[in-house]
């Protein structure tokens, strides 16, 4: 669902939190960030997400897989811990059973992984096999993460490559060169909690993943939510190996449609940046990387270190007082923040 029909979907929703809950609610629908948060006490909050699509591989386990870590990435991007999971699932009668064990195993092995113990679940029968999970973490009211923090002088960090989007079309287009689908499926499966652990180390203020809006998309909540501008580096942007070259092909994702549509208004571009970059840069992304807002002067050490524990990170800009004018300008240049060799 496109970020409009979303928001459209969900005003019904506003101002039905009974007054006994909302006193507690650190994060929910009118904050819009990646997972609720509850206050239990001084020492502990609860944050609690829910995520699930329709596959993007063909491998059955790799779906799993994928469709996990993508869920337990909003517990991270919120600051906490993920504890335990639900599996949500919905599979076509005919679907073999063997497919599905594989699906679900994918799944609880990727929680494991990520110390989530998967406790049950909730399966319908479907047309189309979709699946994911509704996760519960914990995290120390001090340590929980917002969109809302950034600040102007912080630097934008970005902890995976961009392009899963335009490479999983292409694949379901049979256009997609197989070692090029390995390098996006390594990708999407592998969890944001070693990027999480660092951001923390470096004080991170300001927290979201790239997944469905886009990386231009989640990057203005982070500037709408702070009331700070953005200023981008197009060309420190990384992106998966050829991604770039099957989105040139036209492997555009519907999403991608509706993103650029919905977001283009609020970003200005430089003249140097053609179609083919800003047809890539509003394509949807699962299980993207965190994008995060920490102080300017921890953004060498704090790059060194991700790149350092195998991440393909990168400086992606740099948060700017709010003016007027488009809230993200995007630069035709790679960084004025930090060397692209840091690390």
């Amino acid at each position: 669902m496109g970020p409009e029909a979303l928001a459209q979907v969900l005003r019904p929703l506003a101002g039905l939190v009974p007054q006994e809950r909302a006193a507690s609610l650190i994060a929910g629908l009118e904050e819009g960030d990646d997972a609720a948060v509850y206050r239990i006490d001084d020492g502990k909050c609860l944050i609690f997400t829910a995520d699930f699509f329709t596959p993007i591989v063909d491998d059955p386990y790799d779906f799993g897989a994928i469709a996990a870590a993508n869920a337990l990435s909003d517990v991270y991007a919120t600051g906490g811990d993920p504890v335990v999971a639900l599996n949500i699932a919905a599979f076509p009668p005919d679907l073999p059973v063997e497919a599905m064990a594989e699906i679900v195993r994918g799944g609880a092995e990727k929680a494991a992984e990520a110390g989530c113990a998967v406790v049950g679940g909730h399966t319908i029968m479907d047309s189309e096999p979709k699946f994911g999970m509704a996760v519960i973490g914990f995290a120390h009211p001090d340590q929980v993460l917002l969109k809302s923090g950034a600040r102007p002088g912080d630097a934008l960090v970005l902890t995976k490559a961009l392009g899963t989007g335009a490479i999983t079309t292409a694949a379901k287009e049979e256009a997609c060169p197989p070692e090029v689908l390995a390098g996006a499926v390594a990708s999407m499966k592998r969890l944001n909690r070693d990027a999480l652990r660092v951001l923390v180390q470096h004080g991170v203020r300001a927290c979201t993943d790239v997944t469905g809006f886009s990386f231009a998309g989640h990057a203005l909540e982070l500037a709408d939510k702070g009331g700070v501008g953005l200023r981008i580096f197009a060309r420190a942007l990384p992106y998966l190996d050829g991604a770039a070259v099957l989105a040139a092909a036209g492997h555009l994702p519907g999403g991608a449609i509706r993103n650029r549509r919905f977001y283009t208004a609020n970003i200005g571009f430089d003249a140097g940046l053609n179609e083919a970059f800003r047809g890539l840069f509003f394509i949807p992304e699962t299980s993207g990387g965190l994008l995060a807002a920490i102080p300017g002067d921890q953004a060498a050490a704090c790059l060194a270190e991700l790149r350092s524990a195998g991440l393909v990170a990168a400086i992606a800009g740099i948060v700017t007082e709010r003016g007027p004018g488009p809230a993200m300008i995007v630069r035709d240049c790679v960084s004025d923040v930090v060397s692209d060799t840091a690390g």
